[in-house]
């Protein structure tokens, strides 16, 4: 873990899933306050323009366009997220790999760098072991998140079935458990890991607002390492 090697003991890291428009704003308020994040992206719908129906109202669904991934993501990580966003479980060994690596070998022209790290695509149950043993070893993926949230600091031994701490828009408990990493005195490696989709900011007006809160209260802290999944994790 490279923050280890800046010793400092505590770690925090974002993901965001789909490239959507919305990232611009949320890179915007990530950059304010010094934060990082891995944005992980579907290649082959790149530009392609939804609206999702959520709670009643009409989201934007507008992906970010291939040749402005560069420069929006600058400063940030781009990983994969496969290139047509299919659950994996579902699918032979050939096109699990054909998904996973032609996407990192897509992302990796388009970011100018090698993509090395991935999210899984899609709900439910959408990983198992043999799909992480499949990207393990046979494509450039260096690890891979899942959805299924620990609400824990500890360290995982599992890169390719990593679990996040927590969902971003669970803002009680991101709020309850931000005080206490902030107050956590540790002597072993702990990670602060949330995930999300910008687009759901979108849900109700108050949410951008209850993010930033959270940013506010856990940024610019002298014991706590910034980092993308990639700088947090290998």
């Amino acid at each position: 873990m490279n923050f280890a090697n800046q010793e400092k003991k505590k770690a925090i890291t974002f993901s965001y899933d789909d490239g959507v428009t919305q990232d611009i704003r949320l890179i915007e308020l990530l950059n304010k306050y010094n934060l990082k994040c891995t944005f992980n992206l579907n290649s082959e719908l790149l530009s392609h323009k939804g609206i999702l129906n959520r709670n009643g109202q009409r989201i934007s669904h507008y992906k970010i366009h291939p040749e402005d991934v560069k420069y929006v993501y600058e400063g940030h990580e781009i990983a994969s997220h496969t290139l047509t966003h299919p659950n994996l479980t579902k699918h032979e060994t050939d096109e699990v790999i054909r998904q996973v690596e032609m996407d990192r070998q897509n992302l990796s022209e388009l970011a100018g760098y090698e993509v090395v790290g991935m999210a899984y695509p899609c709900g439910g149950t959408n990983n198992d072991d043999r799909v992480a043993d499949i990207i393990k070893n046979h494509t450039g993926i260096k690890y891979s998140r899942t959805i299924t949230c620990n609400k824990c600091f500890d360290v995982q031994e599992n890169l390719f079935r990593f679990n996040p701490t927590l969902f971003h828009l669970n803002f009680e408990d991101m709020m309850t458990l931000g005080q206490k990493f902030i107050d956590l005195k540790t002597e072993t490696p702990q990670i602060f890991y949330i995930w999300g989709h910008s687009y759901e900011m979108d849900y109700t007006p108050d949410y951008w607002s209850k993010l930033e809160e959270f940013f506010k209260l856990i940024s610019n802290r002298d014991d706590i390492f910034y980092g993308t999944n990639k700088e947090v994790l290998l």
